[in-house]
């Protein structure tokens, strides 16, 4: 049966809208019992990762300003990057979704677009989920398993480890700015409004918008540092550098120094926030939602990442060095001096004092 995509999912019910999307699911490799059953059965290795994120209304995303297949792609991602952190490689995905009942199946469908599209480029199977009716905001969880055979955990990092990051940071945080401005991508991807932007502007604005909305973590480059033992610590950052890198240091017992020189800023970002009169490297500090990897990798190893990062045609920069010190300190070294660098990343239960 065709459904109309206006149909609000309190007419639709539980059960009609759980037997649509198990018919737009496919069966994946390894997955023994899939969706429709208590719970899914798959083939693990016997070593396992599991980790789950949310996507709320109001907080991750706005209804008006994110189309839901690329919700439903970010859904994905976030964990995808998480699993990508540690070593491993994704194979299995749990989808729960609580909506109103208000809510038309079609805007469920495009979500799911976005799900299942994310799935197959990471070729892992969606294998059941969970469907409740809410009294307002929309939120989906994802729970995403997969399997690694060399764990990379945030402890491990030695003095005098090099701190790596990958690709350019504040471009996503600099997306959150543009939606606020008005600026639009459609369900593609593609730029349909400028805000208070020019059309000159295109470029700069698809790629911050696609940052924040789309993002692409070095999933693969994660796996294989892992596999060659390139990194003694990492995690992804997903809440800003200022934030994520003080987690290495505390459970590493160290203190790291960054050099804001070092520190590379997406140059999109940079140009659209000394337009508004911002300081670009701030944007990069404290912004989030970058999903690219910290890593706390040796000097006599860096050569080689470098290498293998250019493999997969993605940038490194080493930004300083741990040293010994107070557990879970960073510093900010410029031309002014060395300093204290504050978190300013994102947290969900205070103010960001950046």
């Amino acid at each position: 049966m065709t459904l109309d995509p206006r149909t609000p999912l309190g007419v639709l019910g539980e059960k009609a809208l759980l037997r649509h999307i198990r018919a737009r699911v496919p069966a994946a490799p390894g997955v023994v019992v899939g969706i429709g059953d208590d719970a899914a059965a798959v083939e693990m290795a016997p070593f396992a990762l599991v980790t789950t994120d949310s996507l709320v209304e109001g907080v991750h995303f706005e209804r008006g300003s994110a189309p839901p297949r690329l919700v439903g792609r970010k859904a994905l991602t976030v964990n995808l990057s998480d699993i990508a952190a540690m070593g491993g490689l994704a194979r299995y995905a749990t989808v729960s979704l609580c909506l109103p009942a208000e809510l038309e199946v079609g805007w469920v469908d495009s979500l799911y677009d976005g799900l299942l599209g994310r799935a197959a480029e990471a070729g892992i199977g969606i294998v059941g989920g969970n469907v409740t009716r809410g009294r307002g905001a929309i939120a989906i969880d994802v729970t995403l398993l997969g399997d690694a055979g060399r764990l990379l955990l945030r402890a491990g990092a030695k003095p005098g480890d090099r701190v790596v990051v990958t690709g350019r940071l504040g471009a996503s945080a600099e997306g959150v700015r543009l939606l606020a401005e008005g600026a639009r991508l459609d369900e593609e991807g593609r730029l349909v409004e400028t805000g208070v932007w020019t059309e000159s502007s295109a470029d700069g604005l698809v790629a911050c918008l696609r940052a924040q909305l789309d993002p692409r973590p070095p999933l693969a480059l994660a796996r294989s540092i892992a596999e060659r033992g390139l990194a003694r610590a990492g995690m992804d950052i997903s809440d800003g550098l200022s934030s994520d890198l003080p987690e290495i240091c505390s459970q590493s017992g160290l203190t790291a120094i960054v050099d804001a020189d070092a520190v590379p800023v997406d140059a999109r970002a940079a140009a659209f926030e000394r337009a508004r009169g911002g300081d670009p490297l701030t944007l990069a500090l404290h912004g989030g939602e970058d999903y690219q990897l910290l890593l706390a990798v040796g000097p006599d190893e860096l050569p080689e990442l470098e290498d293998l990062a250019r493999v997969w045609g993605i940038e490194v920069s080493a930004i300083g060095e741990f040293v010994d010190g107070e557990a879970g300190e960073v510093r900010l070294r410029d031309a002014a001096g060395e300093r204290a660098l504050a978190p300013g990343g994102h947290d969900h239960f205070r103010a960001n004092p950046a």
